[in-house]
């Protein structure tokens, strides 16, 4: 997409800390963490939100989520941590391209908002 914001990120267009990179995404830290680590997992195609994906960006999707769980330690995520993709204006989806934040790196909240 022309306009989007994780696009261009994902793209380099835009400057951002990138922690992590592949052909499949980026991960990059969130400029208004919620957590002691608030990073942000952004497929590099752009699709709207999690309900609009094909079977192969599903596919694509759960490669990312699987490398997550090699480099979640190196992130400082080794006690645990949450993973949230909103959807719609309801789920307060700011930027329509999917992307999952990722929160940890301290004991978090039993319950979200």
């Amino acid at each position: 997409m022309e306009n989007c914001i994780f696009c261009k990120i994902a793209n380099g267009e835009i400057p951002s800390t990138k922690l992590y990179e592949d052909d499949d995404m980026v991960i990059i830290k969130d400029l208004n963490p919620q957590a002691k680590v608030h990073l942000l997992l952004i497929p590099k195609q752009h699709y709207a939100n999690i309900m609009e994906m094909s079977d192969l960006q599903a596919a694509t999707l759960a490669r990312c989520v699987k490398k997550l769980s090699e480099l979640a330690d190196g992130f400082g995520l080794e006690n645990g941590f949450r993973l949230v993709s909103n959807k719609g204006e309801h789920g307060c989806q700011s930027v329509q391209h999917l992307h999952i934040h990722i929160l940890g790196g301290e004991q978090l909240a039993d319950k979200m908002g």
